[in-house]
């Protein structure tokens, strides 16, 4: 193991252009990911944004080097399109990936509909009400998070929502909401912590109108109503608890199928053990990013799990977004 990675580069692939959350996460977890590895590989992060993170997943799955060289983290919510299977373009099976963990398994974190002070629309109950205006948010690609529980939480909730996909990352969405082209943006809490947290301020010109992955409010937002107690029935809070699934694998990393079985440990092993290195903790906490790691097994655990939810729930999120898609 140790002649195999002694000398090589390992590419640690980003779903997603510079300066998002995934790319914080991807790029903290390759300054610390060598030394856990027999042989101290040299870790290169190459972004490769396209489709929500899609371009990556199916490049990993299909294109990338099966000897332990290459990596990725892409959108939490790939397993869950890989699943349902509404998407002719999504060209994996999340089961087969070879699993290395999640960095966050969303324990401390929270996932905000964040609304601009001076948008039209205040509270939960504007946007409720008929004819009023609609909150404009934007997204990225079908499959992106931001636009899927968007289209969630506009049919479960009964929210008046415009939602403008196509921008290119992160700091797009970031930067459209800061000039007025966007109300505002579906954005997790540690995400805008590290990249925006002006808006978590009070004079931040950000209202929070709602918290989503959560089954408890977030203790340091005890005021903000949860998407689950938003819910209008039953059958609303079980389509928001099956879009909440994905979020135990919040930040996901994996490699391609097919792994020797030697490599596939190692990397599993050094994910793991990352998360317990002092040089990444302290990094993680400048950063104030949530470090809640879970392994590959209670990965697949969690795909499982969303696999066995009740094929009409399934049916029907296949269905919310299949007519929701491109817009």
């Amino acid at each position: 193991m140790t002649d195999f990675y002694k000398g090589k580069q390992l590419n640690l692939i980003v779903g997603y252009g510079t300066g998002g959350g995934y790319d914080v996460y991807g790029r903290v977890i390759a300054r610390h990911l060598a030394r856990h590895i027999p042989g101290t590989p040299n870790v290169v992060v190459q972004n490769m944004p396209g489709a929500g993170s899609l371009r990556a997943v199916n490049y990993l799955y299909n294109n990338a080097p099966k000897d332990g060289t290459a990596i990725a983290i892409f959108a939490r919510d790939m397993p869950l399109l890989g699943v349902i299977g509404h998407n002719p373009n999504v060209r994996f099976d999340p089961r087969k990936f070879t699993w290395l963990g999640s960095s966050s398994s969303y324990a401390n974190d929270a996932y905000f509909l964040f609304v601009r002070t001076d948008a039209q629309v205040k509270s939960i109950e504007d946007a409720r009400r008929p004819g009023g205006p609609p909150i404009v948010l934007g997204g990225t690609a079908e499959g992106a998070t931001g636009n899927d529980i968007a289209i969630v939480v506009r049919d479960a909730l009964g929210l008046n929502i415009k939602l403008i996909a196509g921008y290119p990352d992160s700091n797009a969405l970031f930067l459209a909401v800061d000039r007025k082209e966007l109300d505002g943006r579906f954005v997790g809490l540690s995400a805008t912590s590290s990249s925006h947290p002006e808006w978590l301020l009070p004079n931040g010109g950000m209202q929070k109108l709602l918290q989503f992955a959560r089954v408890t409010r977030h203790p340091q937002f005890p005021d903000v109503p949860t998407a689950r107690e938003l819910a209008r029935d039953d059958k609303s809070r079980a389509l928001i608890a099956l879009a909440e699934l994905p979020y135990r694998l919040s930040r996901p990393f994996a490699a391609p199928p097919g792994l020797p079985e030697d490599r596939a440990q190692a990397l599993q092993k050094a994910f793991l053990a990352v998360h317990e290195d002092p040089q990444y903790l302290e990094e993680a906490a400048k950063l104030k990013i949530d470090v809640s790691p879970i392994g590959g097994t209670e990965v697949l655990r969690a795909i499982e799990d969303i696999a066995n939810a009740p094929p009409e729930m399934l049916e029907y999120m296949k269905k919310l977004l299949a007519e929701n898609k491109g817009g």
